[in-house]
């Protein structure tokens, strides 16, 4: 084998030995290998779906393979594209915790009145990072900003203190290295992992919540940081005491600290995001097409940047030498609809994802509480999340038309008296839109 790509072809092929080769291609088909050496391989993977399907799913057989190899046990590592652009552009070696690209600064957040305290906040932790802000939890709904303020913190630590270990995870991935450490045995560099880091990021905390042995293990790790002295920032779209299935010895550590929330931009700073956005893309924008973008995308600052980035693709490969309101009309209409329409087979995918079961059991005739409340869950979300009617939920469920009314109907009634389930619910929404 000359070359990764030999290598990686080969490591698929093994692995095709024991799951079919359709399955190795559909997870793996996009991953490729930038390292390997000293016991550990080091993937890249562009969709950040496809990754965690890989860690909470087929983990062991990319192990196996590489056993059967090499004879040897690896440990393996996937960057996604923003920590891809990290391990290149800072020489990361195997092993080492790339966390984002050089765009997530302080000088590049645009300030506003919504967000202005979560900045200081962040900013405070990472000039003097101590107990004072300890922990801080950055909370808002989704792409207002509180991922680029971890990575911030993690960018300026990292050039004002090269020697600081910094550890960023996603609150899910938390759970499904902890699953993968359990299954083979690693348990101790699992927490050495974490319990030796000088600064530790968790993105999404939210979504350890109602997982036993993840919280367990998380209480452990954030007490052995906290008394240390070592800083831990966590994100989440709320504050802890909304985390109805967060146990309540992780809401009062979480709710020890600082708490700095991040609302939906006001009109005068999207008016700030679009110009300066545009300006870092070279998109030359009238004040007319500032305010349409302004005015129409009003709760999400990823919908301000896709819209921007599909307007510099039409510049750069149809040669649009002027962008007109006419485009940007119907650029900023296909992101807003776009953002609304989600296919049911992916939200099955998510939801059966999340209820550790496969969509084959969703649609199928098992009739276990587990099952059944995923079958609910996702007649209920496939008809709040697209345009299906009931007769097309029924036929992708394979329930008849009665059955689809009965389960919206039952949901509906439960979220009214039921906290958790509404806590639930918002989970496994969060899991879908956040993709």
């Amino acid at each position: 084998m000359n070359s990764h790509a030999d290598l990686w072809k080969e490591i698929k092929r093994q692995m095709a030995q024991g799951i079919s080769e359709t399955t190795v291609e559909t997870w793996f088909g996009e991953c490729r290998i930038l390292e390997l050496q000293d016991n550990l391989l080091l993937l890249h993977c562009p969709s950040d779906y496809s990754r965690k399907i890989i860690f909470s799913r087929y983990l062991e057989p990319l192990k196996q393979a590489l056993h059967t190899l090499f004879s040897a046990d690896f440990e393996v590592s996937i960057l996604n594209s923003e920590e891809l652009q990290a391990y290149l552009g800072k020489g990361k070696t195997p092993g080492s915790e790339a966390f984002g690209s050089e765009e997530f600064t302080f000088d590049k957040f645009i300030v506003g009145n919504t967000n202005r305290f979560a900045y200081a906040a962040a900013k405070a932790v990472a000039e003097n990072a101590t107990n004072e802000y300890n922990p801080l939890l950055i909370y808002g709904d989704s792409g207002l900003g509180k991922t680029h303020l971890l990575y911030s913190i993690a960018n300026y630590i990292r050039n004002s203190k090269p020697q600081s270990r910094i550890v960023y995870i996603k609150g899910d991935d938390f759970t499904n290295e902890l699953v993968a450490a359990i299954q083979t045995g690693r348990n101790s560099e699992f927490r050495e992992k974490y319990r030796m880091a000088d600064l530790l990021l968790v993105d999404d905390i939210q979504f350890i919540a109602g997982k036993i042995q993840t919280q367990e293990e998380f209480f452990h790790t954030f007490n052995t940081l906290y008394e240390s002295g070592r800083q831990i920032v966590l994100t989440s779209d709320r504050p802890p005491k909304e985390m109805l299935r967060l146990e309540d010895r992780l809401k009062s550590r979480f709710e020890s600290g600082l708490l700095a929330d991040i609302q939906p931009p006001d009109y005068e700073t999207r008016v700030a995001i679009v110009k300066t956005k545009a300006a870092r893309l070279g998109i030359p924008l009238s004040q007319e097409a500032v305010t349409y973008i302004s005015e129409n995308i009003k709760a999400n600052i990823r919908q301000i940047e896709g819209i921007l980035k599909k307007i510099q693709a039409y510049i750069d490969l149809q040669g649009v030498d002027m962008v007109t309101m006419e485009l940007v009309q119907q650029i900023t209409k296909e992101i807003i609809d776009a953002e609304k329409a989600y296919a049911p087979e992916y939200i099955i995918e998510r939801i059966a994802d999340f209820y550790n079961i496969t969509p084959e059991e969703i649609i199928g005739k098992g009739k276990t509480r587990n099952v059944a409340n995923a079958r609910q869950m996702s007649i209920y979300l496939i008809r709040k999340l697209t345009s299906q009617t009931l007769e097309d939920i029924g036929k992708l469920i394979r329930r008849d038309h009665s059955t689809v009314l009965y389960s919206i109907r039952k949901m509906e009634e439960s979220l009214a008296s039921d906290p958790k389930l509404a806590d639930t619910v918002r989970d496994v929404t969060a899991n879908i839109t956040n993709k």
